[in-house]
């Protein structure tokens, strides 16, 4: 059963490999059209990627309070950090988005470069306070003038299941900034899909999706507590 379970995980691996190469070679012909058009094609790498997930491993998702997003506007989405299936998985719950990262994630060879294409917000943690100017610029820039969904990870890294981090306040002071509504996003995945494990466990992964948060009469104190009551409340006990 372990040996059919390693199998499994590294029929995954292998194959979400290939499709990185794939279409981070083919993405890298499409400097020249507009961001609108790469992240489009590089939806495909999402699909597929979680197809193949399902295919391999036999892992899916079921997406609770999809009802609850407005399309309508760009809003920042705080998400929970256990995976690195949500990376993967929020792109095809919510419209087209970009994220907030490590800079030295650009410098990973094909997989760092595609991801410089969809110009993300890419910061240098030990910046401190510069990081979080960026941050609220770029972020303002990305939401109001490219009217993009901004994807932030307040807890900074991944955690174990069952467990929150701190929540940091970059999240909630961009939506100080730009009065967009936060939708908070909790999930159990690192109960499938480990932080630094191989193994990728068959079954359901649930993700909760809040109503919008009207930030406006709100501290940022009390967005970062929402988020951490929202992740909390959304914990499935290992």
């Amino acid at each position: 059963m372990k040996f059919l379970l390693l199998f499994r995980s590294l029929s995954f691996e292998v194959g979400r490999a290939v499709l990185i190469l794939f279409f981070g070679l083919i993405a890298q012909l499409l400097w020249v059209t507009p961001v609108r058009v790469r992240y489009a094609f590089l939806q495909n790498w999402t699909g597929l990627t979680l197809w193949w997930l399902k295919v391999t491993c036999g892992l899916t998702y079921r997406v609770h309070g999809k009802e609850h997003i407005d399309t309508s506007q760009p809003s920042i989405i705080m998400s929970h950090h256990e995976s690195a299936w949500e990376t993967i998985a929020i792109q095809r719950v919510f419209p087209r988005q970009n994220y907030v990262l490590k800079k030295e994630i650009l410098q990973i060879p094909i997989f760092g470069w595609t991801m410089a294409m969809l110009k993300p917000i890419a910061i240098d943690r030990k910046a401190g306070r510069q990081a979080l100017k960026q941050l609220i610029e770029q972020g303002r820039s990305q939401l109001l003038e490219r009217r993009d969904w901004v994807v932030i990870f307040p807890e900074g890294t991944r955690v174990p299941s069952g467990t929150t981090g701190k929540i940091n306040k970059g999240a909630a002071m961009l939506a100080k900034e730009t009065k967009v509504p936060v939708y908070l996003v909790a999930h159990n995945a690192g109960q499938f899909w480990p932080k630094n494990s191989l193994i990728r466990k068959p079954g359901v992964i649930d993700m909760y999706i809040s109503p919008p948060l009207d930030t406006t009469n709100m501290s940022v104190e009390e967005i970062n507590q929402a988020a951490l009551n929202w992740y909390r409340s959304h914990q499935t006990p290992i």
